[in-house]
C-alpha cells in the first residue's frame, strides 16, 4: 500500500517516531493542518521536511520573528510602472507545504495572516482574491510558552490546526542510531519521492469513503458532550472538533488499510485532535488537560 511505502520512508530519516509519522500523514490525507510543539531540537524541521519530499510537495520554510509582518507571509502589490498597474507578488505561503517555524514568536497580528488561507485555502490582499495551490498543507512548529519572546496561539487559531503533536525525546536505541549515523538533513537528498501531488489528492478523497457507522457517530458524540460537562474544563468541545475527530479516525483506519473505523481509531487520534481544543481552569492546576481529557476517554464504555 502506498502509505506504508511512506510511513517506512519517512522512517529511515524521523527515527524512532512511528506513531508520529502516522498522525502527521493522517493530518495530510485529513486536509488539515499540522501543529507540533516541542523543545527546539527535537525533529520537529526534519519531520516538515522529509513528509514534503516523500509525498513530492513544493515546499518552503518561513521562519516567524516578532518583526515578521502579514504581508511577508501572503505577499504584496507591486506598483509596475511599465504596465501603471499593481501587480501581485506571491508569499511564501504559495507552496503545497509551508513550514511555519516558530509561530508563537511572531505577533498576532502576523499569525492571524494565517487564519483565511487555513480555512480557505485562499488568500485576499487589495480587494483580490489568489487560489492557493492544492493539496494545501500548514506545518506550524511551536516554542513551549514558558520561553523568552512567545506570544501564545489563541483559541481560534488553534482551533484551525486539525491536530497538534509532540515529538518528545527519542528512546534510547534511536537516539543511538541517531548519534551513530550521518546528520538526518543530509541524508534528506537520499529519500525517494513515493507519490505525486495529484495522487495525494486522490488518497484524501478516498480516506473521506471509509465508512463511519451510527455507533462510532454515537461514540464520538458522548466525547463530545462529556467534555461540555467536565468541570475541569472552561467550555468543551465545538461541534468543529467532533467532526476533526471523525475525520482523523477515518484517516488512521485509511492508514492501517481498512475501509470502517473501529473505536480504537477514535482513541489513537483523539490526544492529537482534542487536547489543544481544551482549556482547563485555573482552580484545576493539580490536573493537566492530558489528565482530564484521558479521564473523560476511560469513562466511556466502548
Amino acid at each position: 500500500m502506498p502509505v506504508s511505502k511512506c510511513i517506512a520512508e519517512s522512517a529511515k530519516i524521523v527515527l524512532g517516531k512511528n506513531k508520529e509519522i502516522k498522525l502527521a500523514i493522517c493530518c495530510l490525507l485529513s486536509q488539515g493542518h499540522l501543529l507540533i510543539e516541542d523543545l527546539p531540537g527535537v525533529g520537529k524541521t526534519t519531520l516538515a521536511l522529509t513528509l514534503s519530499k516523500v509525498f513530492g510537495l513544493a515546499f518552503t520554510r518561513l521562519q516567524f520573528t516578532s518583526d515578521l509582518l502579514p504581508a511577508d507571509v501572503t505577499g504584496i502589490s507591486v506598483f509596475d510602472n511599465s504596465t501603471k498597474r499593481f501587480s501581485f507578488h506571491p508569499g511564501p505561503i504559495f507552496n503545497q507545504v509551508l513550514l511555519a517555524d516558530e509561530i508563537n514568536r511572531a505577533t498576532p497580528k502576523t499569525q492571524s495572516a494565517l487564519l483565511e488561507a487555513m480555512e480557505e485555502h485562499k488568500v485576499s490582499v487589495d480587494g483580490e482574491t489568489h487560489p492557493l495551490p492544492q493539496p494545501f498543507f500548514v506545518i506550524a512548529t511551536q516554542n513551549p510558552s514558558s520561553q523568552v519572546g512567545t506570544f501564545a496561539l489563541p483559541e481560534s487559531q488553534l482551533d484551525r490546526f486539525l491536530m497538534r503533536i509532540k515529538m518528545g525525546y527519542p528512546d534510547k536505541v534511536a537516539e543511538k542510531r541517531l548519534l551513530s549515523a550521518q546528520d538526518p538533513r543530509q541524508l534528506l537528498d537520499q529519500i525517494k519521492t513515493m507519490l505525486t501531488a495529484d495522487e495525494l489528492l486522490g488518497m484524501q478523497q478516498q480516506s473521506k469513503q471509509v465508512h463511519v457507522s451510527e455507533n462510532i457517530i454515537n461514540y464520538i458524540l458522548q466525547i463530545v458532550e462529556k467534555t461540555r460537562h467536565e468541570a475541569g474544563f472552561i467550555h468543551g468541545l465545538s461541534p468543529r472538533a467532533g467532526m476533526a475527530l471523525k475525520r482523523a479516525s477515518q484517516s488512521w483506519a485509511f492508514v492501517h488499510n481498512r475501509d470502517y473505523v473501529l473505536p480504537e481509531d477514535i482513541q489513537a487520534v483523539y490526544s492529537a485532535v482534542c487536547e489543544h481544543r481544551l482549556e482547563r481552569h485555573y482552580e484545576q492546576a493539580e490536573s493537566s488537560v492530558q489528565q482530564l481529557s484521558r479521564k473523560i476517554l476511560d469513562s466511556i464504555e466502548v
